[in-house]
């Protein structure tokens, strides 16, 4: 699986950056990852092995894989780390019982070799539930400061409604050489008045 990954890396070229989008099941990656797209609400199921969809900022090229979450696929996540820019992490902001497990699955990724240079986004989504976690709730249960490694940002979001992902993607893009702002036009992702937290080191 992985050498398929790879020689479909080398097809798309040097200039494409590659973006992971990891979480546990239902934390909604597939939604942030339509919304990236469409700007738009796609109804989703459950990913089965990977979506990749190629999203365009500023004339910069993202290949973005949209991997699977459940509990039998998250062993297979490191065949897709070859190459990898930036994580983003998706956590479900109303799923208190398995943050633990989202925490876990975080370090084992930051121990990788294969991500030893890759920043990490994390959106805390699901920010218009009541009873939600908020950033700074999950950045403290994540142990985030104890990142010393690799840049990172956690921000608030709602994958329904577009809110806190331009955000998310104006960190993103800042961590890899492009323009640290950048437009999307009217009908795209919302402005966002949602808490923000980072650190960049």
């Amino acid at each position: 699986m992985g050498l398929i990954f790879a020689k479909l890396w080398s097809l798309f070229g040097s200039q494409e950056h590659k973006v992971i989008i990891v979480g546990l099941d239902n934390a909604g990656k597939t939604t942030i990852l339509y919304q990236f797209l469409m700007t738009e609400v796609v109804h989703t199921s459950p990913t089965i092995g990977s979506n990749v969809e190629e999203i365009v900022v500023k004339n910069t090229h993202f290949l973005m894989w949209d991997i699977g979450g459940q509990e039998s696929l998250r062993s297979s996540w490191n065949t897709y780390y070859s190459n990898t820019e930036v994580i983003i992490l998706v956590v479900d902001s109303i799923d208190r019982e398995r943050l633990s497990i989202t925490k876990e699955e975080l370090y084992r990724m930051l121990a990788h070799e294969d991500l030893q240079k890759a920043a990490v986004l994390i959106f805390a989504n699901k920010q218009d539930m009541k009873g939600c976690m908020t950033a700074a709730e999950i950045s403290a249960y994540l142990t985030l400061s104890s990142i010393k490694d690799h840049p990172w940002h956690i921000q608030s979001c709602c994958a329904l409604t577009g809110e806190g992902l331009c955000q998310g993607l104006e960190w993103m893009t800042s961590r890899i050489g492009v323009a640290k702002r950048f437009s999307i036009p009217k009908a795209g992702i919302l402005s966002s008045s949602l808490n923000t937290l980072h650190s960049v080191r």
